[in-house]
C-alpha cells in the first residue's frame, strides 16, 4: 500500500535546473564560451565543488572579478525564474495525493532557505507534510539519506513511498533507500544517463496519480509474488 510521496525539488517541482543553466549559459556567451552539459550534468541533483563563474574565469582568461560575474548571473537566474511557475502536473499531484490522505514530502540536495523560499513564493509550502535538504543529512544524492529521512518523517516505509526524480543522481537516491522511483526528466537532465528507476514520465500530467499508484501497486504485488 502506497501512503506518501517524496519529491525531488528543483528540476522537477520548480524547473530550477533548466533556468540555472540557461542563465549561465547566457553568461558565457557574454564572453564567446559555452557550459557544456557533459560538465553541468555531473553537478545536478548532489553537492559539487565545481564552480562554473570560476571556471569561465579562468577559461576565457578574464580580468571581469569574480563578484561581478556572479551578480550578472544571478540577475539573469532571478528574472527568468521569476516567470516559472510549478511543473506541469505538480499541483495536480499534490491535490490528488491530500485527496487520498497520502503524505507529502521533498527530498532535495539544495540548502533549507532555497526550498523553503522558492516553495513559500510559488505558493506552494503548506502542501508538505516534511521537507528534507542538505542541512538535515551529511551526505546528499546519490546517498539515500535524504529519502530516508523524508520517509521517517512522513512515519512511513521506504517501499510504502513514491519517489520523483528528475536527474540520475536523485533516481540512484531513492532507489537505493528503496522506495518506488518516477523519473521525470526536465529539458536539461533528460540528455543525461540514468541508471536504476522504476517509471519513467515526460510530465506528471501524463498520468493521473490514481492511475499511477494503481501502477505502483500491481508491480509491487508482482514483486512480492
Amino acid at each position: 500500500m502506497i501512503k506518501g510521496l517524496v519529491f525531488d525539488f528543483d528540476g522537477l517541482i520548480l524547473d530550477t535546473e533548466t533556468v540555472t543553466y540557461q542563465s549561465l549559459q547566457w553568461l558565457y556567451s557574454q564572453y564567446g564560451q559555452s557550459l557544456s552539459l557533459e560538465i553541468w550534468g555531473e553537478c545536478i541533483g548532489t553537492d559539487h565543488d565545481f564552480d562554473p563563474v570560476v571556471y569561465l574565469k579562468e577559461i576565457a582568461e578574464l580580468e571581469t572579478s569574480e563578484e561581478e560575474l556572479r551578480r550578472a548571473y544571478l540577475e539573469r537566474f532571478h528574472e527568468l525564474i521569476a516567470q516559472e511557475g510549478p511543473l506541469p502536473g505538480v499541483v495536480d499531484y499534490l491535490k490528488g495525493a491530500k485527496a487520498m490522505g497520502l503524505g507529502l514530502a521533498v527530498a532535495s540536495s539544495s540548502p533549507s532557505d532555497w526550498v523553503h523560499g522558492f516553495l513559500k513564493e510559488k505558493g506552494l509550502l503548506e502542501w508538505f507534510d516534511a521537507i528534507c535538504t542538505a542541512d538535515d543529512v551529511e551526505i546528499v544524492k546519490p546517498d539515500p539519506a535524504l529519502y530516508r529521512l523524508a520517509v521517517q518523517r512522513l512515519g512511513i516505509a521506504p517501499h510504502e513511498a513514491v519517489a520523483f526524480e528528475d536527474s540520475p543522481n536523485g533516481a540512484l537516491a531513492a532507489v537505493r533507500a528503496g522506495l518506488y522511483c518516477v523519473v521525470i526528466p526536465n529539458s536539461v537532465t533528460q540528455n543525461l544517463a540514468f541508471g536504476e528507476y522504476d517509471l519513467k514520465l515526460t510530465a506528471m500530467s501524463d498520468l493521473p496519480l490514481e492511475q499511477l499508484i494503481e501502477t505502483v501497486v500491481k508491480e509491487r504485488h508482482r514483486e512480492i509474488s
